[in-house]
């Protein structure tokens, strides 16, 4: 196997992770922020064992550490978002909003980095838009409240993830993962005595706990930290291009699990497929316009 494909397979695998989250946030019971704080809360605990039970943390500078509990703030926020999305509509339509996450990164990336925006990520992030204009236009009313959501946390997920582009080749990435996990707990359990109601109910029901564990080790803990070594040898916009496969794996998922098909019709998977056609296109088109 050639070193390069490595980061793309760790990635993909990531990615075929992340389309597991929507379906295990539409089977959990309770509220997003309720689910994001468990699921937190048991990574946070898995990570511990990573980190040497906070060791590895004492090489991580104060500067350093406040940042990352920062970005933990944006993922929260992220999540809730995504879950909401979910919660108000379903999970295909919280999965293909986050196909905008390559447009909101075409210009947050050369502005966090201060350099000249790539013209060919502007147009490519502008070739989802007829896909999801599609989505918009040929999905019921009831749902669309749950898109504007999901775009919301879109553009939260290429925020953090061009925020990370920042700092993982400095950090360790466990050390990196779990300061960003206590960040978004500190953040929602500060929130909860404000927006208590949005808790409700705040324990998981006995069929949630599997569900609960299964998300928090695998699709975060695994996920996120193979992400995360992708991150190391991948731009933040190739980044994310893939993590737009996340749409296909969750929507082919919510088929087969969810049968939310029957909620969709013909235009909505025309639009993801124009979504894909941009995913795969991308690596070529810069490949030829390079030479």
């Amino acid at each position: 196997m050639k070193k390069s494909l490595v980061p793309y397979i760790q990635l993909h695998i990531a990615v075929f992770l992340y389309g597991l989250t929507a379906i295990l946030g539409d089977l959990i019971t309770i509220p997003a922020t309720s689910l994001v704080w468990w699921r937190v809360f048991i990574t946070s605990l898995s990570l511990l064992f990573f980190i040497q039970f906070g060791r590895s943390l004492l090489s991580v500078s104060r500067k350093h550490t406040i940042q990352l509990l920062l970005i933990g703030i944006v993922i929260g926020i992220h999540w809730v978002t995504f879950y909401g999305s979910i919660k108000y509509a379903n999970a295909s339509i919280a999965l293909i909003a986050l196909s905008t996450t390559t447009l909101f990164t075409s210009f947050i990336e050369p502005l966090v980095f201060k350099r000249r925006p790539d013209i060919i990520q502007i147009i490519f992030g502008f070739l989802v838009i007829p896909g999801i204009y599609l989505i918009v236009r040929n999905i019921e009313s009831y749902l669309m409240t749950g898109l504007y959501i999901g775009i919301v946390s879109a553009f939260m997920a290429s925020l953090f993830s061009v925020l990370n582009k920042t700092l993982v080749d400095k950090i360790e990435a466990f050390s990196m993962t779990f300061l960003e996990m206590l960040g978004v707990l500190i953040f929602l359990s500060l929130l909860y005595p404000v927006f208590a109601e949005y808790y409700s109910p705040f324990v998981p029901s006995g069929n949630d706990w599997p569900y609960l564990i299964f998300l928090a080790l695998f699709c975060t803990t695994l996920a996120y930290y193979l992400g995360l070594l992708a991150l190391k040898k991948l731009s933040a916009f190739e980044t994310n291009l893939i993590i737009n496969l996340e749409p296909v794996y969750g929507i082919l998922l919510a088929i087969l699990i969810l049968k939310e098909h029957h909620e969709l019709n013909m235009k909505f998977y025309l639009g993801v497929v124009i979504i894909l056609a941009v995913v795969f296109s991308y690596p070529f088109a810069k490949k030829y316009l390079s030479k």
